[in-house]
């Protein structure tokens, strides 16, 4: 056990050291049945992008840690979650197990993969039963390597011998640095004054994600869906909300229900937005009342035990009933929405999509007399006078982020050509702040965002998220209907 470890819980831990109780504890330990490991349906596809990655960085020693446990407070953690660039080369999810490293190591052309992660402890060492940390009593046992190998099709070794390994490593060398502090100081110092391309590494993995392949999509459809469900939970939980001081927080908790349930976690924290809060873009405090007559803005998505994630904003009246201004906004917003999507396919320049929803949006409020300006003007880069009014993007890609493909270059991203494969959310909005006196009284408080996940296929696009109710008629009856 480390000294850390034992320094954490010396205040409150009772576990003998003697070796009484070591010889005791240590024995008469029954096999259990452990099913028969078998390879993982993205074992092929993450061969396939180790294959892609290994041929950019040919002769080069590539590491990239999972990551440890992150502390929340004194010696409890945040639930652990892998880095997504560990993730995407492996195929290890939910279920990774926290410091693991894959090392990718040069032999000729290609590279050799290895999984170093900390093997099963076993019953007579010290640390199964009194590190509370990574003690297997403590947190439940650890796959063998052999089952590790299996299912991810890559060589795995003990994590003990990584430093080992490294210092021996005499080739380039590229990490991703900030997966893993104590990781990044081993190859700091193994590696020397040895050529580095950590950048380079960070911008490749990003990019190389734009387009999903068919594993990733398919993850992706079961997120969706699954949020799906947790929406329909939170509607037929809404008598119950609004009786309930703080029922923005009752709307989170259900759907984290939900995702708990169906998938790993939530992809990010849940926006339960009622009222005013709907005007502020990341609403996650949650704490308000849901009243008769407001609006609730609900972003939410469940990730699934891969890691990817579903990213979807409905917003209802939550007594079933747009009254004539809240309609009046929804459905401008629905109609941007509406146009940005007709104009997915490939070959378009990906901030096209936001330019669409823009046209439509400042239509409608210079229509509705709050420019200053004319919407030509509005329009133009000088002007924007719009935007107070959205001042989010319209889009962002989609994956094992939800924000994915963040180093990914604007050329490739903002500027990218669009190509089948890539998802991506579509989300405009409008939010009119409770003290905007740029508009009528009846609009402000007002906050209204319909966001769909969207797959570009060959000749155009798919909503992944249709099935969940958009038109404002829709979305009354799914409310009426489940509530």
């Amino acid at each position: 056990m480390s000294d850390d470890a034992i320094s954490r819980n010396e205040n409150r831990s009772t576990t003998p050291h003697n070796s009484a109780f070591h010889g005791y504890i240590s024995g008469q330990w029954g096999n259990v049945q452990q099913p028969v490991a078998v390879e993982r349906t993205q074992a092929p596809f993450c061969a396939e992008r180790r294959r892609a990655l290994s041929a950019d960085f040919a002769g080069q020693t590539l590491v990239i840690p999972a990551g440890p446990m992150l502390v929340r407070s004194y010696d409890t953690h945040h639930p652990y979650r892998a880095h997504s660039a560990f993730t995407y080369y492996t195929g290890w999810g939910a279920d990774t197990v926290p410091d693991s490293v894959l090392v990718l190591t040069p032999n000729g052309r290609d590279h050799d993969a290895t999984m170093f992660y900390r093997f099963p402890a076993g019953r007579g060492t010290e640390e199964f039963y009194a590190d509370a940390d990574i003690g297997e009593f403590w947190v439940g046992p650890r796959p063998t390597p052999e089952d590790v190998a299996v299912e991810l099709g890559i060589a795995t070794k003990s994590l003990a011998e990584l430093s080992g390994v490294l210092a021996k490593a005499d080739s380039s060398w590229a990490m991703v640095r900030e997966a893993d502090s104590a990781v990044t100081d081993i190859v700091d110092i193994a590696r020397g004054h040895c050529e580095t391309r950590d950048d380079d590494l960070a911008v490749f993995q990003s990019e190389q994600r734009l387009v999903k392949d068919a594993f990733e999509i398919s993850e992706i459809r079961l997120a969706v869906a699954a949020t799906a469900t947790g929406f329909d939970d939170v509607l037929a939980t809404m008598p119950e909300v609004t009786a309930h001081s703080r029922g923005e927080r009752l709307i989170e908790g259900t759907f984290n229900r939900r995702a708990r349930a169906e998938g790993n976690n939530v992809g990010y924290e849940t926006i339960a937005a009622a009222g005013t809060h709907a005007c502020f873009l990341h609403w996650v405090r949650n704490d308000g009342p849901v009243r008769d007559g407001d609006l609730v803005l609900m972003d939410a998505g469940v990730e699934v035990e891969s890691l990817y994630t579903a990213d979807i904003t409905r917003t209802f009246p939550a007594n079933g009933r747009f009254t004539e201004t809240q309609r009046l906004v929804y459905e401008a917003v629905l109609e941007a929405a509406d146009a940005a999507f007709a104009i997915v396919k490939p070959g378009i320049v990906f901030r096209e999509v936001h330019a669409a929803a823009m046209g439509i949006i400042a239509r409608h409020v210079s229509e509705w007399g709050f420019l200053p300006v004319a919407l030509d003007e509005s329009l133009s880069e000088s002007g924007q006078h719009h935007r107070r009014y959205m001042v989010h993007g319209t889009s962002h890609h989609l994956g094992l982020d939800v924000h994915d493909c963040p180093q990914a270059r604007k050329e490739f991203y903002k500027d990218g050509i669009v190509r089948e494969g890539m998802v991506f959310t579509i989300e405009p909005g409008l939010y009119f702040q409770v003290d905007d006196l740029t508009v009528p009284e009846h609009f402000r408080g007002i906050g209204v965002r319909i966001e769909d996940n969207i797959l570009v296929t060959s000749t155009g696009a798919e909503n992944l998220s249709i099935g969940i109710p958009r038109t404002a008629d829709d979305v009354e009856s799914w409310v009426r209907r489940l509530a």
